[in-house]
């Protein structure tokens, strides 16, 4: 099963590097390096994919075949995340060419640490930040996402926690059109005022229940719609190594992050 994942995941990244000229593979003068992109890029990935908590735990399943020392493969598959960066943008991009009607923006947790060990945590000390989430407070970041109807991902911000969902909100789908719903933490007279465009979007948020709020049968079933984005939080956290404590640069929590958005959708 492991081979066979790899094995599927470098087959994606070489068909897409090479359609869309991801990154030049062409020999340079010097040494020759150990590693390639796409080597790099799809162990990454495969990392995520695969639920390995460890890079150390990637170069144990490919130690007898790799060309490099562990040090090595870690300082690659940071770098990388640079490509993962401008694959997540084309497949958002192709996303937004393609996109239903209907979308769903909302955001999710992310620790960096347990909240006991935050005043000693350093490596990301300055991005991250005290929040607090349906599960309590944490210390990290918030993750914002906007996918469509048919799990096309089509825009991802990372915040401080303490950042205003609505500015994200506007931010993240100044660009997007259709209905976006969105759960009652966006409840705004002014954000709908601003973000609806006749004939082009409709933002349709959630009411508190407090707020008695009619809701017509169809809009309640595009309320009932959020599960979907709900359920790609939890995949990707659960599936696809989205929390981590481990990486000791913010280079390594960088490469996290892209690699599973990455991961998950492509694996």
């Amino acid at each position: 099963m492991t081979p066979m994942l790899l094995s599927k995941i470098k087959s994606i990244i070489t068909h897409v590097a090479q359609q869309f000229k991801l990154f030049d593979e062409t020999p340079k003068e010097g040494r020759p390096r150990k590693i390639n992109n796409i080597d790099a890029l799809s162990l990454a990935l495969y990392k995520q994919a695969s639920t390995r908590a460890t890079k150390k735990s990637v170069y144990e399943d490919f130690k007898d075949v790799l060309n490099c020392s562990y040090k090595t493969l870690v300082v690659w598959m940071n770098k990388v995340a640079e490509v993962s960066l401008r694959l997540l943008y084309l497949i958002m991009q192709i996303g937004k060419r393609n996109q239903h009607l209907v979308k769903y923006t909302d955001s999710t947790d992310i620790p960096v640490c347990l909240t006991k060990n935050m005043d000693s945590h350093q490596t990301m000390k300055g991005l991250a930040d005290i929040g607090h989430s349906t599960k309590g407070w944490y210390y990290g970041l918030k993750m914002t996402i906007t996918r469509d109807h048919d799990g096309r991902l089509l825009n991802v911000k990372f915040t401080s926690p303490k950042t205003n969902d609505r500015n994200i909100f506007r931010e993240i789908n100044k660009d997007i059109g259709g209905i976006i719903v969105a759960d009652a933490g966006y409840v705004s007279k002014k954000l709908e005022k601003d973000m609806n465009i006749e004939g082009k979007r409709w933002i349709l948020i959630r009411a508190y229940k407090s707020m008695k709020k009619l809701a017509t049968e169809w809009q309640l079933k595009l309320y009932a719609g959020r599960f979907r984005i709900e359920f790609d939080f939890r995949d990707m956290k659960l599936f696809h190594g989205l929390i981590t404590s481990l990486p000791r640069s913010v280079d390594g929590y960088l490469a996290n992050y892209l690699h599973t958005l990455v991961s998950f959708v492509i694996a």
